[in-house]
């Protein structure tokens, strides 16, 4: 149950994200609108390239620490963040000198930036000690002050720098509360950092923050690639349902397996640092029938309700373009999912994050290549999202050699089962759902085939722990 409610809490996080956008779009004036998503996705741009590290490497070596020894991380981790933003603020001390940007905007996008690091930050060390309910908490509670912080400064003041207010409102509460739960902040100590410790989480932690930030860029650079190809026409309703397919189908897919990791990936880390190479095989395997299992009828029943939800939520004269593209960008991210997080998970463990960085720069050249070649033949748009799938698939082929030796076998069965079950799913597309009895019908099935694949799965272990598949067959062997 509480991994359970740890999923629901990031969940809820990132259903309150999609809340407050939503929610000021309709608040403020067009032209405040784009000031306010402008400033918030540099702050989000700027906390990923400067603090993803800090938080990669917290994953990756707080997970098996006990002891004396966490609480030296932590403040080495700690120390990493302040040498972080201290670099920051000198980058946007520079940017504001040079009289390009305005002040204001700079100072929030910094202050956004940085209390959005730390939080996480504490947030990571609270999970990661096993205090998943906590953690969930932290997550709802800071989410829904972002939310009402953000809507009300639009309403009362109509602003984006009132908007902006509020989401730093959030950000701070989240470190208040969290100093609460835990101490780590309040007993950092900069003399207890180690050099040695800051210079391993550089070379490993940068590295595969710079793979992620790579990995970010595909998507931007299908966008660039697609849109200036358009031409004259780049502003139609072509190239805004394509923009509008490319922003909205990536976050399920993203908070989903970020969910996922939350839950699951600290207790991987344990076993394959402190266990036997049996339970390591065993819980890396559990952790890809997880991922694979719910993002797999994630992407069926995203086929199945499109329409549905372009009819909603989409503008009329964008629904056709909407449409059109939308399947295409799902069946991408699904797969660029799958290579940023499942793919990795492999190279991670074993701290190989040259590796890591390899892989997707591969990706940005053979997608990006792929998808210059399908605007230039003139080709229609949607078309872009089949060519960055092939691409996305290429690379995965290439880049599962370390999974592969490693040998955490799935069940085979429970995959083909979530598989089936997708495809089923999906075909509900065709169904007329504008009767409500046909779309609560469609509703009822699909949540039906979750549950089922999830009970056979386990995957929240809501049932008693079954012995290891691994263990069964050395005793087999025996």
């Amino acid at each position: 149950m509480i991994r359970l409610l740890a999923m629901g809490g990031y969940i809820f996080q990132s259903a309150a994200a999609f809340a407050l956008i939503f929610a000021v779009s309709h608040i403020l004036r067009p032209e405040d609108y784009t000031a306010f998503s402008l400033a918030l996705a540099t702050s989000q741009f700027f906390a990923v390239a400067a603090f993803e590290w800090v938080n990669l490497a917290a994953v990756r070596y707080l997970a098996s620490a006990r002891g004396d020894d966490a609480a030296r991380l932590c403040s080495s981790l700690f120390s990493a963040e302040a040498l972080s933003a201290t670099v920051l603020v000198f980058g946007a001390v520079a940017a504001s000198c040079s009289g390009r940007v305005e002040p204001v905007s700079v100072l929030l996008g910094l202050a956004i930036a940085i209390m959005q690091s730390l939080t996480d930050l504490h947030f990571t060390m609270i999970r990661v000690s096993g205090r998943l309910g906590i953690s969930a908490l932290l997550f709802v509670a800071r989410a829904s002050t972002q939310l009402a912080g953000a809507v009300s400064g639009a309403l009362f003041w109509g602003t984006p720098t009132a908007a902006l207010l509020g989401v730093l409102l959030g950000h701070a509460l989240g470190i208040l509360l969290s100093s609460i739960m835990d101490h780590s902040l309040l007993q950092w100590s900069p003399s207890r950092t180690k050099r040695s410790e800051l210079a391993e989480f550089c070379r490993y932690g940068m590295l595969a923050a710079g793979a992620s930030v790579t990995h970010l860029t595909v998507p931007m650079m299908i966008r660039f690639i697609v849109i200036g190809g358009l031409g004259d026409s780049g502003a139609g309703a072509a190239a805004a349902g394509f923009s509008m397919a490319l922003d909205l189908l990536q976050r399920p897919f993203t908070i989903l397996v970020s969910a996922i990791h939350t839950v699951n990936y600290p207790e991987v880390v344990q076993h394959f640092d402190g266990g036997t190479e049996a339970a390591a095989k065993e819980s890396t395997a559990r952790l890809f029938e997880f991922i694979f299992c719910t993002t797999v009828i994630m992407l069926g029943g995203i086929m199945a309700f499109l329409p549905d939800a372009a009819r909603l939520f989409v503008p009329s004269m964008l629904v056709s373009a909407f449409l059109a593209a939308a399947p295409g960008a799902a069946t991408f991210y699904f797969l660029h999912t799958h290579l940023q997080a499942t793919f990795a998970v492999l190279p991670h463990l074993q701290k190989s994050a040259l590796r890591l960085i390899i892989v997707a720069a591969c990706q940005l050249v053979v997608v990006s290549t792929l998808v210059a070649i399908i605007t230039v033949t003139g080709t229609t748009v949607s078309k872009a999202f089949v060519a960055a799938s092939v691409g996305t698939g290429v690379v995965m082929i290439l880049a599962s050699g370390p999974t592969l030796r490693f040998g955490a076998i799935p069940r085979w069965t429970l995959l083909l089962a979530a598989t089936v079950g997708a495809i089923v799913i999906g075909a509900l597309g065709v169904l007329p759902s504008e009767n409500i009895p046909w779309f609560v019908s469609k509703i009822v099935f699909s949540g039906v085939v979750v549950l089922v694949i999830a009970y056979f799965g386990d995957f929240l272990q809501l049932e008693k722990r079954r012995p290891s598949r691994f263990h069964q067959r050395s005793e087999e062997f025996s």
